[in-house]
């Protein structure tokens, strides 16, 4: 096991957990009636779109400043680009940063004024498997 995540060539700390992970099912299916009254199933396998939602905790799991400043960074500059994330426990995946709401946030454990590239934040980086 590693110390951390990686997402490319960025760090992230493993105490980001994946919050989650067993919130999604790849089967997908849906039923309805026919005119006839038979039931009809329509089952598949989802590929891809499995959100992977790494967050840490107010105790748990902070991230530094400039870590935070390269995620942003990575998303700003292609944000439909595909990235390899590799959680700490050796598992790998392709992702893209979450479309929708904002793909990272965060907030510091405290209010510093100038705050310094290794000052604790709490985040939430939103992936999605591709």
């Amino acid at each position: 096991m590693a110390d951390f995540h990686t997402l490319g060539d960025i760090q992230i700390p493993r105490g980001m957990v994946w919050s989650d992970e067993f919130d999604w099912s790849a089967r997908e299916a849906s039923s309805e009636f026919s005119v006839s009254g038979a039931l009809l199933l329509d089952v598949a396998v989802r590929l891809a779109g499995q959100p992977i939602t790494l967050t840490g905790d107010d105790d748990a799991g902070w991230i530094a400043r400039a870590v935070l400043i390269a995620l942003h960074a990575l998303c700003a500059a292609e944000p439909e680009a595909t990235h390899l994330l590799t959680l700490a426990d050796g598992r790998t995946f392709d992702v893209q940063f979450a479309p929708g709401e904002s793909p990272i946030t965060g907030h510091p454990i405290s209010r510093p004024e100038l705050p310094a590239g290794t000052h604790p934040y709490v985040a939430t980086v939103r992936l999605i498997t591709v």
